[in-house]
């Protein structure tokens, strides 16, 4: 069997290697990875890691992020290199904000809003726009987190320009006791972001108008839906879905968070998911005593490129478009972005 090859391989190297799994990978993937958790987790796994290559399986903007956090401080390499199996896998709400469109973005509002506003961005971004955040004195934050960042610079008297997850911008200022008009969100293509300047003056926070297709696609109805067909189940949904849906919740949360309520609820306990289908399908596994239902199926396809064929041609033939390095130049400044989340 594959796996099998994999597994050979993987004791072949030893120390000298680290395989890491994002939770929303196949079940075979995962079998095969050294650690499997949320992409911040893993790349403080790799961070910490004395192994010469770390192989992450999930998307780029993740594998960049451990290449930036296993870096000197100053951008050099340590003799460690990160690689991505698939190199195609890429995340789409990543590709929905480039850095020069976000600084051109920044520019302008900063000059109408009279200040500079402080950047926030989702871990879910290139490392193009971890810099950018960087070096405008902004911080990184994750679906776990980003109530923590987000508060700490709106207690200062800040306001705030978050990208690309207008969804979980929204979510986020809600659980805060923020009014929705609290926020703007920015339309690419358009003058100004579609906004006046004295929408941009009033408002706390202006968002990016990105989002994950995938957890985006969640509608009341399907939560309507599912409620009729599972009464008096527990819902439990990732804060990149719509506002109105994640509002409907019993428990909104990161992927870790979510984990963790069903790990730590009683047995007989019924879920509904929402979240990608490899990770509620795993949980459905892991979980025998508790009944595990998605609020409607959903694949990210980024995620499903990563094949035990891949991963084992990469193991044998370590070919050079699967390196992940981030240009040398940029890794201070998006380093600064991550440590700043981390130091909140």
């Amino acid at each position: 069997m594959i796996t099998d090859e994999i597994r050979q391989y993987r004791e072949q190297w030893g120390d000298r290697l680290l395989i890491l799994g994002h939770h929303y990978q196949r079940s075979e993937i995962v079998a095969c990875c050294d650690a499997v958790g949320d992409s911040l987790e893993l790349s403080r796994l790799a961070a910490d890691s004395k192994a010469e290559r770390i192989v992450f399986c999930g998307v780029r903007f993740m594998a960049e992020t451990a290449d930036i956090l296993s870096r000197a401080e100053d951008g050099r390499p340590c003799g460690r290199s990160v690689w991505l199996p698939d190199p195609a896998a890429g995340c789409p709400m990543a590709d929905m904000a480039t850095e020069p469109a976000l600084e051109a973005a920044w520019q302008a509002l900063s000059e109408v809003a009279g200040e500079p506003l402080v950047p926030v961005v989702y871990v879910n971004s290139s490392a193009e726009v971890k810099a950018f955040c960087g070096r405008h004195g902004g911080s990184a934050c994750t679906s776990g987190n980003g109530r923590r960042v987000v508060k700490h610079f709106l207690d200062q008297g800040k306001r705030l320009f978050f990208a690309p997850d207008q969804h979980l911008c929204t979510n986020i200022l809600r659980e805060l006791g923020y009014p929705p008009s609290a926020v703007a969100i920015w339309r690419r293509g358009l003058e100004l972001g579609g906004l006046t300047a004295d929408r941009i003056q009033t408002a706390r926070l202006i968002a990016w108008d990105g989002c994950c297709p995938i957890h985006a696609g969640y509608t009341i109805q399907d939560v309507s839906t599912a409620r009729a067909q599972h009464p008096g189940a527990r819902l439990v949904i990732h804060p990149e879905a719509p506002s109105p849906v994640a509002a409907l919740a019993d428990q909104t949360g990161s992927t870790r968070a979510i984990i963790d309520a069903v790990r730590r609820s009683d047995e007989g306990e019924t879920f509904l998911v929402g979240t990608e289908q490899h990770l509620v399908e795993r949980l459905a596994r892991d979980f025998p005593g508790k009944t595990i239902h998605p609020l409607r199926p959903i694949v990210c396809g980024d995620m499903d490129r990563t094949s035990p064929e891949q991963l084992l041609e990469l193991l044998t033939t370590w070919p050079e478009e699967c390196l992940v390095q981030v240009p040398d130049a940029i890794v201070p400044d998006a380093r600064t972005c991550v440590e700043r989340m981390l130091a909140l």
